[in-house]
Formats: structure tokens, sequence, C-alpha cells
């Protein structure tokens, strides 16, 4: 470095400074160049950085034109190019005397004649595997040699490049570790909300967002491994961004995804833009050898009067997000102002759910199952309740809404089975006979661990028989799924012994199709068809159609909804066996149903019909006359 000379100390000691304090290498290197003309009169300095694809790119020419810097910028390195192309490409300072006299350095010749310079020396700046990061120029007037002391100045100079360069190359791997998903390669979480941070909104409509979630991600890595979970992540994020270029993806979760738009054709139109993605994920994909076709929800929103900030407009395509994945998931939804407002009733929903169940405010309420043609109790179904704080019972439905959330369906499943198997555990300590009882289960129960798994430790720790168990599947928990996922769980369950009915029976599409390609051991015809059951209504003949379907694959029918005399003995005419309502019972606790359990017992099987209206008023005590949905 410079030894001995104080100015050239303190130059040293000024780049030095500006590297270690991190200034932007722009700033460096013009200091360096004015640093070194000062220094060495009669001198032009700049400074090309060369980037990845071996193009120049001017980054610091303080006393030349503009037409210099546009005179190199993006040409190529080579030995046929003029001289800092040269030098880059050799590795190695390149000296010529005259430019005039070298035709591959007649395009920049004529734009340094002016300065009165007419000799260039340009020494690589070359990074620590060899590479060259940089090249220094140097412009002397007239044709001359370089002197020693020259040469010792230049080197040290080209020694500060170095480090600068250096320094700069590591904060940029820094920026790119902190930046850059690993897996994808598109940026990250962080620089998403850099770059949220860094939007303008006070131009309404200039900018939009997507958030997308990939829906089959946890289905691939549960049924193919987290190898196949994450080709699927790095095909679907490369589809999506290219998609979306120039506009940029984010990976901002494991299996989501942001996009910011600003190009005026994708803010303009988001169904349209919306579509692309779509088009792009329908192809199927190889995911470490297993065939899959990458499925998207997507929620947008754009920058409004009602949404004025970048925070506000990312709650809004969360809003719409979450509205997709409830309405259907697989498409695109575009947020209006009721969506905020159904989001917060949801999410009031969770949080008095999870308060109850910590509580201990869940029940379990029982109706009856029973054949049409005796009377006999064959069976329960348990209704999950929630008892208020102020000791109000309420159904299922009134908080369903909270069961789309994942975590509370599932807890709510586990709190279930748990006062389930208490109960019967009561029920036979008391010696009623109590041959099964059905639950129900939902989607998220598939996918949220093994089911069968769950199903087996509660109910055998409890001393009760698998056997004893039905747990029932809505047509919802099949819709628009393709995968292995549910029906492999249901025939690790059937085989443990618990038997699995295939609820609300008809109000899906193809329930055909849903028997074929999953056995189930019951079907409950639902309480739309039963209402229905009047001569000449169409629904008479599906009803009929459908026990006949079932009696022939060895199925067994329960008729769900079930409120008069006339209606039970129009199913039994049907040919269907079992049937639970209104007509016989109203769903009750643990101690109503076991008082129920004991009297038909005691009265001998056809003895006591149960038709609600003939109940004793002692049992009309215990059992809740309110007209609450058995869902």
């Amino acid at each position: 470095m410079f030894l001995g000379d104080p100015s050239l100390l303190r130059f040293q000691n000024e780049i030095l400074r500006m590297i270690a304090n991190g200034e932007p290498l722009f700033d460096t290197m013009r200091q360096l160049c004015l640093r070194v003309e000062k220094t060495w009169p009669g001198v032009l300095c700049s400074v090309f950085a060369i980037d990845r694809t071996g193009m120049m790119r001017p980054l610091a020419a303080p006393s030349f034109p503009e037409a210099y810097s546009q005179a190199h910028d993006g040409v190529a390195i080579g030995a046929d190019t003029d001289v800092p192309g040269r030098a880059a490409s050799l590795r190695q300072p390149v000296l010529l005397e005259d430019l005039a006299s070298d035709p591959r350095a007649s395009h920049s010749a004529a734009i340094v004649h002016g300065l009165g310079v007419s000799a260039c020396w340009s020494l690589p700046v070359l990074g620590a595997a060899g590479d060259t990061l940089a090249v220094m120029n140097l412009y002397f007037h007239g044709a001359r040699q370089v002197a020693d002391v020259e040469r010792e100045v230049a080197e040290a100079c080209v020694e500060l490049c170095e480090t600068a360069f250096r320094r700069h190359e590591s904060t940029l791997d820094r920026d790119r570790r902190a930046n850059v998903d690993a897996l994808t390669g598109l940026a990250n979480r962080a620089a998403y909300n850099g770059a949220m941070t860094q939007l303008r909104c006070d131009d309404v409509g200039s900018w939009a967002l997507f958030i997308i979630d990939l829906d089959n991600l946890k289905i691939v890595n549960d049924t193919f491994g987290h190898l196949a979970g994450d080709a699927l992540i790095r095909a679907a994020s490369a589809r999506i961004a290219r998609a979306m270029a120039p506009d940029v993806t984010y990976r901002i979760g494991g299996d989501e995804f942001a996009v910011i738009l600003q190009q005026p054709a994708n803010v303009a139109d988001l169904n349209a833009a919306a579509e692309r993605v779509f088009d792009e994920l329908e192809v199927a994909a190889d995911c470490d050898g297993h065939t899959v076709v990458p499925r998207a929800t997507i929620g947008g929103a754009t920058l409004s009067k009602t949404e004025r900030t970048a925070t506000s407009v990312g709650e809004a395509a969360d809003f719409a997000l979450y509205h997709a994945k409830e309405t259907g998931r697989g498409g695109f939804v575009r947020y209006w102002p009721g969506i905020g407002s159904r989001i917060t009733s949801r999410r009031a929903a969770i949080r008095d759910v999870s308060e109850a169940s910590a509580e201990d405010r869940i029940e379990a309420h029982y109706q009856p199952i029973l054949r049409l043609d005796t009377g006999l109790i064959v069976g329960l179904e348990a209704l999950c309740r929630l008892r208020s704080r102020s000791g109000d019972l309420l159904p299922a439905g009134s908080f369903h809404e909270a069961t789309t959330d994942a975590h509370v369906a599932s807890e709510l499943t586990a709190r279930m089975m748990a006062i389930v198997a208490d109960d019967i555990g009561h029920w036979q300590n008391a010696g009623l006979l109590v041959e099964q009882v059905s639950l129900n289960v939902s989607t998220a129960d598939f996918y949220t661990g093994s089911l069968a798994k769950k199903v087996s430790e509660t109910f055998s720790k409890a001393g009760i028989g698998l056997n004893k168990i039905v747990l029932e599947i809505s047509e919802d928990v099949y819709l628009g799924r393709n995968d292995r996922v549910v029906a492999r769980e249901i025939e690790v369950l059937r085989a443990a012994g618990v038997r699995v009915a295939l609820d609300d029976f008809g109000t899906g599409y193809a329930s055909l199709t849903h028997l074929v390609n999953v056995p189930v051991d019951i079907i409950k015809i639902d309480r739309a068809f039963v209402a229905r059951l009047w001569p000449d209504d169409p629904s008479t003949i599906i009803v009929e159609g459908l026990i006949e379907i079932a009696r022939r694959l060895g199925v067994a029918v329960v008729a769900v909804g079930i409120e008069t005399e006339v209606q039970a003995s129009q199913l039994w005419a049907m040919g269907c066996g079992l049937g639970q309502g209104y007509a016989f019972a109203y769903p009750a606790d643990r101690d109503a149903t076991g008082t129920l359990l004991y009297r038909h017992a005691a009265s001998g099987v056809g003895t006591m019909p149960l038709y609600a209206a003939r109940q004793s008023s002692g049992l009309a005590e215990l059992v809740s006359r309110r007209r609450l949905s058995t869902r």
C-alpha cells in the first residue's frame, strides 16, 4: 500500500474508512477516482463493474462525459474489445499507449480524445476465486510508459478496489441470504415486508396484491413425503413467478406466496391475472417421481379509497383468501368490504369455541337411531353442543363457522370423542346396553394427524370396543379431492373395526361415485329428501332408488329427520330399516339419554314405540323440547 507519503496514506485511510462504514460502492469508487486524479495530475480514472454475464457496467467515471459510460455499458469483455474489456477478460493489466492506433478502441478513442488523453492503462480487480469483479482504468495524456512509482500507486488502488468489491459482494450475499428463499430462489417474507413498506399509497388503483395458497402441499407431504412436497413448492413457485412477471412473486410462508402487482394490465384486470396463474398450474408436475397437479387458491385486493395503506391492502387480500378457501378452494376471490365483517365474525366464533373448550362447556347430546318396524333403539348419534356462559345450550349450527378452522375442528372432534367415551363407560357401568354411538368428523380430522390412531387411543383407553363406534363423514369431505388421504384413512378405520357412515347422502354431487371409491358401512339419507316424501314428488323416487342401491351393495340405510309417524311408515314400506328424528326423540344429555335407554329396555321390544308425542311426562321433562339442529 502507500508507504512513506502522508498524502497517499490519507487517501488510503479515507477509502478504507468508507469501506468499513459500509458506504455505497458507487460512492466509494467515485471518491477513489477523484482522489487518484488529485494525487496524479493529468490522469483520468474510471471503474467498471463486471456483471455475472460478463458485461461491463460503468460504476464511476466522474471526469468523463455520459457518452463515455454509454459507450461501454453492456459491452461484453473479451480479447477483441476495448482496453478495459481486454484487461477484464485476460485478468491482467493491459496498457495501450495510443488509443487511436488500435481499431478495437476506436469507439471510445474519439470520446476521450477531446479530454486531452490518448493512452489507457486498465487493471483488473479480482475476486477471491480469481474471477474479474471490476476493472480500473487510468487514462494519460500522450503516449508514454508507466513509471515504477505510478505502478505502485495503481496497484495499491487496485487493492483498495478489491477490498471494496469483496466487502460489497459479501454484503450482497448476506442480503441475498436474508431476502431470498433458499428453496425456491424467490424473494422471501423479509423482502416482501420491505417492499410493502416502500410502496406509494397516494395513487388509488396504482397497485394490487395477490396472496396465493397451495391447496395440496400437506396432502403431497403426507402421501409422497417431504421431498415431493419440496418439489411441488419449487414447481408452483416457478410457474407463479412466470405467470406474474415482471411483477415480483414472494414466498411468504410454507405454502403461501404473495405477488405485488404493479403492471397496469395486471392491476386493471385481477381476474385475468389470476387466471394466468391457474393456467400455469394446471399442468401436472414431476414431484420426486410422482405426478402432481399443483392446486392453489388466490385472494386479491387493490389499493383503494377504503384500503389506502399497504397494511390494509394486505389484510384485505388475506380476508379474500380466507373467504375463497371457505367458499371453495381452487378459485380467486377479490376483496370487498363485506368480507372483513364475515372474517371478523368467524374469528369471534373461533374464539368463543376455543374458550368453551378450555372451560369444559362443550357437551354431547344424543339422539336415538332405531328400527322402524319394532322401535328398538340400535344406536345413538352424538351431537356437539356448546353451553354459553349464561347457560344457554347452542346447537352445532350456531358455531359451525368456527369449524372452518382446521385446528378448532380437530380439537372439537377430540373433545367429543373423550366425552362420548366417558358417557359410554357411564352407561355400561349402569348396566345399560349401548350397541353403537356415532360421531361426526370433519375434513380437518383427516389432515391433522392420524384419525384412526386418535380414535383407537381414546376408546381403547376407556375400555370401549371400536365396534361400538361409527364415524359419520359428510359428502363435503370428498368433494373435489382426488387424493387418497381420506380413502386410506377410512380403510384403516374399518380394518380396526370402526364403522363408517356417509352423512347427508344425496346433498352433494356424484354420491354414488363415493360409494365406489370409498366403501362405507352406512349411508344416511338427508332430511331434505325425507321432508318431501309426498305423492308424485321426485324425492320419493330418489329415496326408493337409494335404498335399493344400498341394499344391493350391502350397506345399511338410516333416514334422518323423520318428524312424523307417516314418514316413518313410508320409509319402512320402501325398505329403509333404520331412522332417527324428532318423531322419536329429541337430542338429550347423558342422564336423560340413560333414562330413555333404561325405560326402553324395561318396556320390551315393540311395546314402547318412542314416538315423541307419546313419551311420558317424566321423560319429556328430561328430554329437551327445543328443536335443535341435529348437525
